[in-house]
């Protein structure tokens, strides 16, 4: 096979969460007196962690208490509300059987809290991955590419044979940074044109063509 290794990305690359996001840090905006924010704009903010969503979401000339207070609102109502509307983009759950089947060595790679990270992969994709971390206080975040790093490190991966899928700037920036090919998907929360602008080594518009990439 080209790739024995595949990390992936959670959210907008196989977890739909922008729905129950965009609840949350709505919820979080109106109980601090602050202005909602749309679908659209929420799917822009997303990619670098829950504190810069919420950052990115209030007014910019929020006080910095009132964005403490917003971001200890939304990490309270999401712990309890983050898969309300959240679900796997179609194909996702088949792909992801079809590669631990084959044999190749999964991990998922993510900016999301990692108490979500966890709840959310137990829930839609149990016993799939073999490494699993949201953003923690001791591991520098993507772009960085330490917890692509920890990934390869505990499945005995080289860079040379894996292979990193997301579908953000970040996700792209990261696997540059670790040194390793990029599959750039279209379905989730950046445009197609972005993701072209960027140019990652792969762009899939279906789940079925990572199955192709990978062989």
């Amino acid at each position: 096979m080209k790739f024995d290794t595949a990390i992936f990305d959670l959210d907008g690359t196989i977890l739909n969460t922008l729905a129950d996001l965009r609840d949350s840090v709505n919820f979080a905006l109106v109980k601090n007196g602050l202005p909602e924010r749309s679908t659209e704009e929420i799917r822009s903010f997303v990619g670098n962690g829950i504190r810069l969503l919420i950052e990115r979401a209030v007014p910019e000339s929020t006080e910095c208490d009132v964005v403490d207070k917003c971001f200890l609102d939304f990490k309270e109502h999401y712990k309890f509300n983050s898969d309300n509307k959240t679900k796997p983009y179609n194909g996702v759950t088949e792909l992801l059987k079809e590669l631990k089947k084959s044999g190749i060595k999964l991990a998922l790679v993510s900016n999301k809290a990692d108490f979500a990270v966890q709840g959310l992969v137990n829930k839609y994709f149990p016993d799939i991955f073999g490494f699993v971390t949201g953003e923690k206080d001791n591991i520098r975040r993507k772009p960085c590419p330490d917890s692509v790093f920890a990934a390869m490190e505990y499945l005995g991966s080289d860079r040379n044979n894996t292979v990193y899928i997301g579908d953000s700037e970040v996700d792209i920036e990261t696997s540059k940074n670790s040194r390793i090919a990029c599959v750039a998907v279209t379905w989730g929360f950046r445009d197609k044109d972005i993701l072209i602008g960027l140019n990652p080594e792969y762009i899939v518009d279906t789940p079925e063509q990572i199955t192709e990439i990978m062989k």
